[in-house]
C-alpha cells in the first residue's frame, strides 16, 4: 500500500514536470515566432516584448509551482499517515 502511494506521488510529480517542459517549449516557439513577425513587419515599434513578458511571468509561476512549491509538505504527509493508522486501528 505504501508503494502505491509513493508511486502515485512520483507519477504526479513527473506529470507536473512534463507539463511544465511542454509549456516552456511552446512558450519559446511562440516567442521566436512573434519576434520574427515583429521584425519582418516593423522594427519601429517592438510590440513582441509585451506578450513575451506577460507569458514569461506565467512560465515562471508555473516553474515555481512545479519545482519550488510542489506537492505536500513533510508535516502534512506525516499527519495523513497518522490519521490513516488511527483509522486502520479503529477498524480492527
Amino acid at each position: 500500500m505504501n508503494n502505491e502511494k509513493a508511486y502515485e506521488r512520483a507519477k504526479k510529480r513527473v506529470e507536473a514536470k512534463v507539463g511544465f517542459y511542454r509549456h516552456l517549449m511552446i512558450y519559446i516557439a511562440v516567442c521566436v515566432l512573434l519576434t520574427l513577425i515583429n521584425f519582418s513587419t516593423s522594427t519601429d515599434h517592438l510590440w513582441f516584448i509585451w506578450p513575451v513578458m506577460g507569458w514569461g511571468l506565467a512560465v515562471v509561476l508555473h516553474a515555481l509551482s512545479v519545482f519550488a512549491f510542489s506537492g505536500e509538505s513533510g508535516v502534512t504527509e506525516q499527519m495523513i499517515e497518522k490519521e490513516m493508522e488511527r483509522e486502520a486501528a479503529k477498524q480492527q
